[in-house]
């Protein structure tokens, strides 16, 4: 019989609480929506709403217990701060967890490259790899996702983002990572820093959260790089560079561009390797040049991760793809909705030039919490749509007008308000044969749109078109 992941008695000692009703736990949750039989419920208060409001849905869903900080009619353990509980709750699982534990930041790929790390990861160990769900990264998610991890595992994956100095600090000294990543660095979030070298500070924070003899992981071609290294020097006991050139630590020695997907071969401290990176694009090569010195770095099996990567479909939002039924055709839709950036919009674009289609169509919402430079960030991206030989542009929301200026006359293209007027135009206009790229920030509400378009396959045949 499989033990419980946390029992009353064992939250009560992480938390310092007081238990009220014994009972098992086997998940954690803060969203009574989330809740699933057998999890433990925590009642954090927020700015705008409080848990403790939602325990009776929770015990109607099914939940276990609860950690509260106010009286509860079911079992819980009762303490004085449940936001300060799920810190401690994530803390005690750290600690109880004797595997390897990988950290992952970026201003791009953060997500994807998790996802990439756990499959590669648990190729060869099925069901002993840990990772954090969807893009759980902040100052909840990450507590959240430690509580979450099983004690006998024997890796454990966590993404950890940022849009302020000293986020990452804070979540990597609670993670503890053996092997730290920093897959990118672009200017996201750069309406809240000085310029693109404080974001490579920012993001460098994760290598202080390092234990002793750990490995820092970063790209070599970054103009940041030497800044990324000094920030690692003080808390790395070994510092990997991946990229293209040869001087790179890991690095490409041949790159073939399959009809679906890249044959890479890349160099590493003391291996060869030559797999298929199923997932399309020049991101997705830099993507598994971090994945594979991650999984050299941590001890795991790079034959088995090769095999994972050949076999690797898209994600909801960042690059899972629909095939949509059109009159006696099909299109090809591209689902990057879930956010954008700067160098993610370009290396997107250049993936759809690549796509062999009637017609390329780019569906691009605008990116947000850029600053001040944001109109010169929206236009720049005129040079990569004419470059990829985009036949369509549909541009979304209002801070697309600079972009909009810039493509005038240039090619054919359309600039609409919001997500339902894009939706509108793109059902007149898709025809069989399109490959449609989505892609825009997450407040724009594209992956909305995609829901609808998802929403047109018969029900018995909605499956994704796998990327490889």
């Amino acid at each position: 019989m499989n033990r419980p992941l946390w029992t009353a008695f064992e939250i009560a000692e992480a938390v310092d609480g007081e238990v009220h009703g014994s009972f098992d736990a086997d998940g954690v949750a803060f969203d009574s929506r989330e809740i699933g039989r057998g999890d433990l419920f925590l009642a954090l208060k927020g700015e705008t709403t409080d848990g403790h409001h939602f325990l009776d849905k929770a015990f109607e869903a099914g939940a276990a217990g609860a950690v509260v900080s106010a009286a509860c009619a079911g079992p819980h353990v009762r303490v004085a701060d449940t936001m300060a509980a799920l810190n401690a709750l994530g803390a005690a699982s750290r600690r109880r967890m004797a595997g390897k534990v990988i950290g992952v930041t970026g201003s791009v790929g953060k997500t994807g490259t998790k996802e990439a790390l756990f499959a590669c990861l648990d190729r060869a160990r099925p069901g002993r790899v840990h990772r954090s769900v969807k893009s759980y990264n902040n100052h909840t998610g990450v507590p959240l996702s430690l509580a979450r991890m099983p004690a006998d595992s024997e890796f454990g994956v966590l993404e950890m983002g940022m849009n302020h100095a000293g986020e990452l600090a804070a979540l990597t000294r609670l993670v503890r990572p053996h092997v730290a990543i920093v897959t990118a660095i672009a200017p996201a979030h750069s309406a809240y820093f000085a310029d693109e070298a404080a974001i490579a500070d920012a993001k460098g924070e994760i290598f202080q959260g390092l234990e002793p003899g750990g490995t820092a992981i970063l790209p070599f071609e970054s103009p940041h790089r030497d800044r990324l290294i000094a920030a690692a020097r003080p808390h790395a006991g070994k510092i990997l560079t991946f990229g293209r050139p040869a001087e790179a630590d890991i690095h490409v020695q041949d790159m073939i561009s399959l009809e679906k997907g890249t044959l890479l071969s890349l160099i590493l401290p003391d291996a060869e390797l030559t797999f298929t990176v199923a997932p399309p694009g020049e991101h997705w090569v830099s993507n598994a040049m971090a994945v594979m010195a991650a999984v050299w770095a941590a001890g795991g099996d790079l034959a088995a991760a090769g095999l994972a990567f050949s076999d690797m479909p898209g994600l909801p939002g960042r690059g899972q793809r629909i095939a949509i039924p059109v009159d006696d055709g099909a299109a090809t839709v591209i689902d990057e909705s879930y956010n954008a950036n700067p160098a993610s919009m370009a290396a997107t674009i250049r993936m759809l030039g690549q796509e062999k289609a009637e017609r390329r169509i780019a569906l691009l919402g605008e990116m947000r919490e850029l600053g001040a430079n944001s109109p010169a960030y929206h236009a720049d991206l005129a040079g990569p749509l004419r470059a990829a030989g985009i036949d369509y542009a549909l541009l979304v929301g209002p801070q697309m007008a600079s972009l909009a200026n810039a493509l005038e006359g240039r090619m054919e293209f359309a600039h609409v308000a919001d997500a339902a007027a894009a939706l509108d135009s793109l059902e007149k206009l898709i025809a069989p044969g399109d490959a449609i790229l989505v892609k825009g920030s997450n407040a724009i509400g594209l992956s909305r749109l995609v829901e609808r378009l998802r929403s047109k396959v018969p029900r018995g045949e909605r499956t994704t078109c796998s990327t490889f």
